[in-house]
């Protein structure tokens, strides 16, 4: 399955056309009939799960059989409100769980080799009673995150704020993405109390392998020398 994401950045003080998007951008995508999937959404502050939203930065996320082209009418609105974009098409390889109860990236493995840089997707639901103990830990375990050998990149994604989050991340590798998630004491630690303490009524964890990254957030390539 392949997979496009999509950020969109609003000129300053123009963020309401960003929200005003995640309604209009609906009928468009839903005629679409190349697109398998999709999901707008809008993007925390720094990089990872955040309370904080940023209201000048906007996703739209798209799978298809093949390669799966965007709507024209969502980049006609991103040209016509001056927005800077970054887009990355990816490739799943392997994963498990459900999106909105659907396989939304294809019949996955569940472990593969992966060659060379990755991209990751760490996705749940968080129960309305385990909300408190899950952004508790949030800010030690991104903190590490963006310390980790290997980390490149991050952006926290999700549906409906504090409580369907999403975190992607890009990786040099798969073994130092791994290094970090079962090497890293705090974020082993996590995942333990997540399983124990049943803080998701639903979970999905996806890798990919990156087909192309283009374009740039506040004035950088997020991935400088890759493309």
């Amino acid at each position: 399955m392949i997979c496009t994401l999509v950020v969109a950045r609003y000129p300053k003080w123009l963020g309401w056309a960003g929200l005003l998007s995640m309604a209009v951008f609906r009928l468009p995508l839903w005629l679409s009939p190349s697109i398998h999937f999709w999901k707008l959404m809008g993007c925390g502050r720094n990089g990872t799960f955040d309370k904080t939203p940023d209201w000048r930065q906007w996703a739209v996320l798209i799978t298809g059989e093949e390669e799966t082209q965007l709507p024209p009418f969502l980049h006609s609105w991103w040209r016509f409100w001056g927005c800077e974009k970054f887009t990355i098409k990816m490739q799943a390889v392997e994963g498990h769980g459900y999106w909105d109860g659907k396989a939304c990236f294809g019949d996955l493995t569940k472990q593969r080799d992966t060659d060379g840089m990755i991209g990751v997707l760490t996705r749940a639901t968080i129960r309305l009673n385990r909300l408190t103990a899950f952004w508790k830990e949030v800010d030690t375990v991104a903190d590490r995150m963006r310390q980790a050998p290997g980390f490149i990149f991050s952006l926290g994604i999700g549906e409906i704020p504090w409580i369907k989050q999403a975190t992607f991340s890009i990786w040099e590798s798969k073994t130092q993405m791994q290094q970090f998630a079962y090497g890293m004491r705090e974020h082993a630690d996590v995942v333990r109390k997540t399983r124990k303490e049943k803080w998701y009524s639903e979970e999905m964890f996806v890798r990919f392998r990156i087909l192309s990254v283009t374009g740039s957030l506040n004035g950088n390539h997020p991935l400088p020398g890759k493309s």
